[in-house]
């Protein structure tokens, strides 16, 4: 150690932050620990000095920005990490994000800590305390395994529909095996949202990825609707499809059509998979996400009238 700090001594300070930059610059998108600074064998008055001048940038009690006062998102959950207190992970939302996630946006950085731990607020960041971690992952920040971390943020959501939405895209992203999910969600004792999830992680461990078909397989339940099959795979002429929901023993095929479905060349590609289906003999409906939220009863009816007319014994829906 005493040589190292002998030679960092001699550098002059623009070799000094070439140095930094070099070493540290990109392992966290621009943040550092003061620990690794001084580990590189810079001394506190020089880590003062680059500050005061505004080189580096004080981002917490721990950590210097390299780059600029505003850290970016990747380093922004290091930072959150390290600030937060000692076993502090990335959780939730920003977990799944560290994960992959796409088409996601959160406005705060979420952590867990060991229930008991001395934490430190900081602005952006929301820190939870769990009497029972779950599964981590020794990354760099260190988070939840995305089972734990999706089961958590569907807790931290701010509606039923956004729980919903981020626990169906953490499986349709396969950032989650579902045997995965459906074992942490079975080892889970409490959740805010128990009720909810009991009838969804079932669901979306099935096949119901995309929330459109959660709220069709939510409704054919209250309906009284048979169990169809879902994401069957078929070959026709356009190559391999999969079929959002099927009733396999009535031949009728029902597509869950969100907004991606009406625009651009989407019509097309779904007027030849109706097509294709109608020459196999399946009798196919279609509803439009939107028609689930405003006239659900009437859709449903539908699909309950094509289920009779090929032989199911239920009652109307």
């Amino acid at each position: 150690m005493g040589d190292l700090r002998q030679a960092v001594r001699a550098l002059t300070p623009a070799e000094r932050r070439e140095m930094v930059a070099r070493e540290l610059g990109a392992r966290h998108d621009g943040a550092a620990r003061l620990d690794e600074l001084y580990a590189l064998g810079l001394t506190y008055d020089q880590v003062l000095a680059e500050t005061r001048a505004g080189r580096w940038h004080r981002l917490g009690r721990r950590t210097i920005g390299l780059i600029g006062p505003e850290p970016s998102r990747e380093a922004s959950w290091c930072v959150a990490v390290w600030e937060s207190g000692s076993g502090a992970v990335l959780d939730g939302p920003s977990s799944l994000l560290a994960a992959g996630l796409r088409s996601w946006e959160e406005t705060v950085v979420h952590v867990s800590v060991p229930r008991g731990t001395r934490t430190r607020p900081a602005d952006g960041v929301r820190i939870h305390h769990q009497r029972r971690m779950g599964r981590t992952l020794n990354t760099d920040p260190p988070r939840t395994a995305p089972e734990v971390a999706a089961l958590r943020a569907a807790g931290w959501a701010t509606s039923d529909r956004q729980a919903l939405t981020v626990l169906a895209m953490s499986v349709q992203q396969r950032l989650i095996l579902p045997s995965r999910l459906l074992k942490e969600w079975e080892a889970t004792q409490r959740h805010r949202r128990g009720a909810l999830l009991s009838e969804a992680v079932p669901l979306v461990c099935d096949g119901a990825h995309a929330l459109g078909e959660l709220d069709f397989a939510r409704a054919r339940r209250r309906h009284g609707l048979p169990e169809p099959s879902r994401q069957e795979v078929r070959r026709t002429s356009q190559g391999l499809i999969y079929l959002d929901v099927r009733f396999g023993g009535y031949a009728v095929h029902v597509e869950i059509n969100g907004a991606q479905h009406y625009t651009g060349l989407g019509p097309v590609a779904d007027a030849r998979r109706r097509n294709d289906r109608t020459l196999h003999s399946d009798l196919t409906l279609e509803i439009p996400v939107l028609g689930l939220l405003i006239d659900e009863a009437g859709f449903m009816a539908q699909v309950a009238e094509a289920l009779r007319q090929r032989g199911w014994g239920g009652r109307a829906a």
